[in-house]
């Protein structure tokens, strides 16, 4: 029987080369024009154009920020939503001399799940739905939709994956408590979706495109990642990485948890 022991309770990482076919790119602008070339002079994308291509990132805090960046470029008027938030009632009750948590830090709580206390869009953009709000017409966790009109309580969008692929559906906003990593317990009212030109590796799992982008500059963090972020694409050659400015080869941090494939 073989038998595997951890030293220090570490985390088993390695260091792996990825194949030299997969074009490495010098900065994030540069992941951005190959991945979705020619999107500042395209009003209006079509659906085949937005669901062949995604970034991937291992964090949430990197896809905010690759998201904000690709639409500050992408051409038409912003839209801004900004949400409610408030602490659960019966939360706050049990405060003792306390009014409760500061609004400054329930509207900086950005976690997986929860959509951003200001939702930016523009007409065009792809966004991707965060909960189950109507399974039966298409509105599940993890469709991808394409923006079409905006109204002060509802938008307006054609769901762009599955079955219901081209309806025209509508999102309401609602109240959404965070499933974890939040340590605030609280209840944000906002519409249920995130900018989705770009993506986390893990909410990427199921989905497969023609070309995909790979931010590396943070390694991944957990057991399977990097496999799951190259095994997206439909051919290698259509693979673009970015990885950290130290990181002078194809080289990035593997994390494996052997003792999983041991079982």
């Amino acid at each position: 029987m073989l038998e595997l022991t951890l030293q220090d309770n570490k985390i088993p990482e390695e260091s792996v080369e990825l194949p030299s076919t997969i074009k490495k790119c010098r900065d994030i602008k540069e992941l951005i024009s190959e991945i979705y070339p020619g999107l500042q002079d395209n009003k209006s994308p079509s659906t085949k154009y937005l669901t062949e291509r995604t970034i991937l990132s291992p964090r949430n805090e990197e896809v905010s920020r690759i998201n904000d960046e690709i639409l500050s470029i992408y051409t038409g008027r912003a839209q801004t939503y900004i949400a409610a938030d408030k602490m659960n009632e019966n939360i706050e009750k049990r405060a003792v001399g306390n009014s409760g948590c500061p609004s400054e830090v329930l509207n900086n709580q950005n976690c997986s799940g929860l959509p951003p206390f200001r939702l930016n869009l523009k007409v065009g953009c792809p966004v991707m739905m965060l909960r189950n709000i109507d399974p039966k017409n298409g509105l599940c966790n993890g469709t991808r939709l394409r923006v079409e009109t905006f109204a002060p309580h509802v938008i307006e969008a054609t769901i762009l994956t599955g079955d219901k692929q081209g309806t025209r559906v509508f999102i309401p906003r609602i109240s959404l408590s965070p499933c974890f990593g939040v340590h605030v317990h609280m209840t944000r009212r906002q519409f249920p979706i995130r900018l989705a030109f770009a993506m986390t590796i893990n909410k990427s799992q199921g989905q497969s495109v023609k070309y995909v982008g790979i931010d590396l500059r943070n390694s991944v963090f957990g057991h399977g990642q990097l496999y799951v972020a190259l095994s997206r694409c439909t051919t290698v050659r259509q693979i673009k990485i970015l990885l950290s400015e130290e990181e002078t080869n194809h080289r990035t941090g593997n994390v494996v948890y052997p003792e999983v494939l041991l079982l």
